[in-house]
């Protein structure tokens, strides 16, 4: 346990801890955090808990996409208006809030839950790239767009799902170089997204 910790008491220095758990949180913002909530009114603190329950308890996977969702098929699978013919590829499910923060694509997605990364033991069969290849045998898809993040990772799990998928006849295309190489998605503007995804290469 951090020294800083131990002259606190027992339940703040436990908040503190599991604060400090999460990604980008600091021992200092932890415990600014932890004190906000402490002097918060109880509701407050109520609230806070029963969201992180209920992301838990009330989210699962899209049956279709693979996205989190709290209802099966989630909204974007359901949504008729939707371009059914076109398959946006993305590594995880936070990819997909910057995407359509853009209103530039109007397709469906698939969530691979990671990229291929021999060094971390991820090989093709831990992500969901089979459930992707079982999507296109319906024959109504005639474009898969690989939005990837633009690392190493990334290109190479790109690279492998094209040579699966361009012998089905398939469109396969990639998101611009606006994106810089070895960014997140996660983090890319609105702007540099919007032109990626207009500007989207043949593979």
């Amino acid at each position: 346990m951090n020294s800083d910790f131990l002259s606190t008491a027992k339940p703040i220095s436990r908040l503190i801890e599991e604060l400090h758990k999460l990604p980008g949180v600091g021992p200092k913002t932890a415990q600014r955090l932890a004190y906000h909530l402490l002097q918060a009114p109880p509701e407050k603190s109520r609230d806070l808990a029963e969201a992180i329950l209920g992301i838990k308890e009330n989210l699962r996977l899209c049956s279709v996409c693979l996205n989190i969702t709290d209802s099966d098929p989630c909204g974007i699978c359901a949504d008729e208006t939707r371009d059914h013919m076109k398959i946006c590829v993305v590594e995880e499910p936070i990819d997909i809030l910057p995407l359509e923060r853009t209103r530039k694509y109007r397709g469906l997605y698939h969530v691979l839950h990671g990229v291929i990364s021999p060094g971390d033991g991820i090989k093709p069969e831990d992500l969901r790239i089979r459930e992707l290849l079982d999507r296109l045998g319906s024959n109504s898809v005639t474009e898969v767009i690989l939005a990837t993040n633009p690392n190493v990772e990334g290109e190479a799990t790109s690279m492998y799902i094209q040579r699966l998928v361009t012998p089905l006849g398939i469109r396969v295309t990639r998101l611009a170089r606006g994106l810089p190489f070895g960014g997140d998605l996660e983090y890319a503007d609105d702007v540099t997204l919007s032109r990626a995804l207009e500007g989207r290469q043949e593979m």
